[in-house]
């Protein structure tokens, strides 16, 4: 069953794709049929830059397991890493 349900996330960082890297704005996470994987269904997640058209995406599609994996293992690497250190320079904590 589709649940045709989307969450979005504005991103700052870079992706590969085909033509090379660029820029990632945004995400779009869902559950629906996969394209490519052997699923029925699967958790998928495109990183894009919808001003750059529809060739600058980046498709994943992964099971249940491991989305929730990769969240965990997200969450687990920010936390080991000081505060602030991957943060966007325009945002980033002032240093004392």
């Amino acid at each position: 069953m589709c649940t045709y349900h989307t969450e979005f996330a504005d991103l700052e960082g870079s992706a590969k794709g085909k033509d090379g890297w660029f820029s990632v704005t945004r995400a779009a996470v869902y559950v629906d049929h996969p394209y490519h994987a052997q699923l029925e269904h699967s958790v998928n997640i495109d990183f894009t830059a919808p001003e750059l058209g529809p060739a600058a995406r980046v498709a994943v599609e992964l099971t249940e397991e491991s989305a929730r994996a990769l969240v965990a293992a997200i969450e687990a690497a920010l936390a080991a890493a000081p505060p602030g250190l991957a943060a966007s320079p325009t945002r980033a904590p002032a240093t004392p």
